[in-house]
């Protein structure tokens, strides 16, 4: 099996299916849908035998390597200390990809969460419509990162998992858990090095569960209310 599937995920759009003021939730899920086999094959991936695919990691690590290693990468967040790999990689792949919306309600997340926090996380993201996503291999491993997320995604959650650098510096997330809901749709830039200005937004950011963040985004009638009431009415449907 091939990692492209895997690494080319730029990101997995939101699907709600109820209308709100700002955004066509129809457009989204049509365009969701263009994204399930990628879903799809980042799942079959990472729940088979990573050995099998140890030596064609390798080899996307050291084509990283070589494709980016005249970039200047002092302004990319992470980019103190030693070099940051998984961004590297991870980033460089995406912009081989066609730029695609991010989704509206993202849930930021690491492997360095407890794996109970982290399963419970992208359960419940995935019941409210919205997208988990992860900056990318742990410390520079991809055998690290198939193992960990292994441990905490099944089927259900496999096509709202997301691997896209782009959105951890468009929202300059520096620690997780961090959920946002976004206003409206918007394009990440298809760059290793660059920042896209994200449109009005709500934002919270500590160990806080799913469902308190939609409320407490809800209640606040802040640019993300839309959204997050959406979200809040699937994801009570889905308990």
């Amino acid at each position: 099996m091939s990692l492209a599937g895997f690494s080319l995920i730029g990101c997995v759009t939101a699907v709600f299916a109820q209308s709100t003021d700002g955004f066509n939730p129809q457009a989204i899920e049509a365009r969701a849908g263009e994204f399930q086999q990628d879903a799809q094959a980042l799942f079959d991936y990472v729940t088979s035998n990573g050995e099998e695919h140890q030596e064609e990691a390798q080899t996307i690590v050291n084509e990283g390597y070589a494709s980016i290693e005249g970039l200047d990468v002092s302004d990319i967040a992470g980019g103190d200390g030693p070099f940051d790999f998984d961004e590297m990689v991870v980033g460089a792949k995406a912009g081989m990809a066609n730029p695609e919306g991010a989704p509206l309600f993202i849930a930021f997340a690491s492997l360095s969460m407890p794996e109970e926090s982290l399963a419970k996380m992208i359960e419940d993201t995935t019941k409210a419509g919205g997208v988990v996503v992860f900056r990318g291999f742990s410390a520079g491993n991809p055998q690290a990162f198939i193992t960990g997320i292994r441990n905490v995604v099944d089927q259900a959650g496999a096509s709202n998992v997301a691997i896209d650098p782009r959105l951890f510096r468009s929202f300059r997330v520096d620690r997780v858990p961090t959920y946002v809901a976004l206003s409206s749709d918007f394009e990440p830039c298809d760059q290793l090095d660059c920042v896209t200005t994200p449109p009005p937004h709500n934002r919270v950011a500590g160990n806080v569960s799913v469902g308190y963040v939609l409320e407490t985004f809800s209640n606040a009638n802040g640019p993300g209310a839309p959204v997050s009431r959406v979200a809040l009415a699937n994801y009570r449907s889905e308990r």
